[in-house]
């Protein structure tokens, strides 16, 4: 199959490595192709540890969406994410030369191209550089400054950042792999491209993507990111705290989590037991239900406070019309999105990637586990911000009418050139005609 206008997206978690290729269908939603995954043992909280284990991984992944869409991958987009993101807010100024003159879109680049030169922490590097509202000589909450007049141009960018060595060994993965590595997206960036409408966004909402090592959290009022957060507490720290609590096997944990778990102590039932195979030699383990879900609940609550928190920090906690979105694995633990609920006082509900798929014979990629994936295959055929696409519009219109205008005055150059010429002729012949007859 040729592999035109074909996307990957290439999902490194800390539980899983996914990835999955797509393409546009003639209705503008998103096929589903193939999909790949594999167990991740070389990622611990979104952060490679070990790089000959990730980059096996990878490989199956790939190899898997590669036979399954019969396509031969060269280029993924790659999600990013771990507790080594940071994200902070910077105000840019540019002074025009000019405040008669229109603000184009190439004043509008410089002034994020300036934001690229700001003063990072030492080892980190930008990876997203997104505009918030524009200002036009102090005349703000401007979202489209192009086309207007003005001397002085400002904008507030959100800016995030990671950690250079986590985006090289990231890099070094996914060369060693084989592959080449389109673009570096921010996970819950990507998994919003998925889960959210833009009515979502424009009403105010609050992405939670509970991951396996991490909760990534992002945060949109009036169409614009306004916050993002990682949280270095995900699905894994609830297990571990049911191998602890409970005295069993880390695979046993896992399996008490996902299949007799609940998010609400209240909720299950005190005299349910489940009986765990022991150790050679030694009786089964008895489980009771309601202490699994009093030390699933304990930890939960310590997340959403986490959230909580970066929700306050955002300045929008009450502007979020739109309440919280749940998606990732974590977000299928029983009773999770009401116990968001009463904590936070916000509407909630579990978030699908199917607001932008098209009919697809891969029925797990419409799972909340595969958001951040989806939304990598998204990222690909959409901008992150899209006044991007705006501005490469009027950018390309301002180009035509340029090109126009400039063939119009070579035109009338020519014409009047083509008159003068015939004039003078006519003149000098004229001339010529009656000096003969003098």
């Amino acid at each position: 199959m040729e592999n035109e206008n074909l996307i990957v997206g290439l999902d490194i978690g800390t539980t899983k490595i996914c990835a999955v290729i797509g393409r546009k269908n003639e209705y503008g939603k998103l096929e589903v192709l193939g999909m790949g995954k594999a167990v991740s043992d070389g990622v611990i909280r979104g952060i490679v540890t070990n790089i000959d284990k990730t980059v096996n991984a990878i490989q199956k992944a790939v190899n898997d969406a590669s036979e399954m869409s019969n396509v031969d991958i060269g280029e993924v987009i790659v999600g990013i994410a771990g507790q080594h993101i940071r994200s902070s807010i910077h105000h840019g100024v540019i002074i025009r030369n000019t405040k008669d003159d229109e603000i184009t879109v190439e004043d509008v680049r410089r002034l994020a191209n300036d934001m690229e030169n700001i003063v990072v922490p030492p080892g980190n590097s930008i990876i997203h550089v997104m505009p918030q509202d524009y200002t036009v000589d102090y005349e703000d909450g401007i979202r489209d400054p192009v086309g207007m007049s003005g001397a002085r141009l400002e904008a507030d960018f959100h800016i995030i950042t990671a950690q250079s060595a986590a985006i090289n060994n990231i890099d070094r993965c996914v060369k060693r792999a084989s592959l080449q590595s389109k673009a570096l997206i921010l996970e819950p960036l990507a998994s919003s491209l998925s889960v959210l409408s833009d009515l979502d966004k424009e009403a105010g909402v609050c992405l939670v993507d509970i991951g396996g090592g991490t909760t990534d959290v992002a945060i949109f009022y009036d169409n614009i990111i306004r916050h993002t957060a990682v949280i270095p507490f995900g699905g894994n720290i609830i297990t571990a705290d049911i191998k602890e609590g409970c005295m069993v096997m880390q695979h046993q944990a896992e399996l008490l989590k996902t299949k007799f778990g609940k998010a609400i102590a209240e909720e299950a039932n005190p005299n349910e037991i489940v009986s765990i195979p022991g150790l050679r030699n030694r009786p089964p383990k008895e489980i009771s239900v309601r202490n699994l879900a009093s030390i699933i609940q304990a930890r939960m609550e310590e997340i959403i406070e986490m959230v909580q928190s970066e929700i306050v920090a955002s300045g929008v906690y009450n502007k979020l019309a739109g309440g919280i979105v749940l998606t990732g694995g974590g977000s299928l633990l029983n009773g999770v999105s009401p116990l968001f609920e009463y904590l936070t006082g916000l509407d909630t509900r579990i978030g699908y990637p199917n607001e932008h798929l098209g009919k697809s014979k891969i029925e797990d990629v419409k799972s909340p586990m595969y958001a951040t994936t989806v939304g990598l295959v998204l990222a690909g055929f959409k901008a992150l911000d899209e006044r991007d696409d705006i501005y490469r519009a009027k950018e390309s219109i301002q180009n035509t009418i340029g090109k126009r205008t400039a063939r119009q005055e070579h035109l009338t150059k020519d014409i009047f050139g083509s008159i003068t010429r015939k004039l003078k002729n006519f003149i000098t012949d004229d001339i010529g005609d009656e000096t003969g007859d003098y």
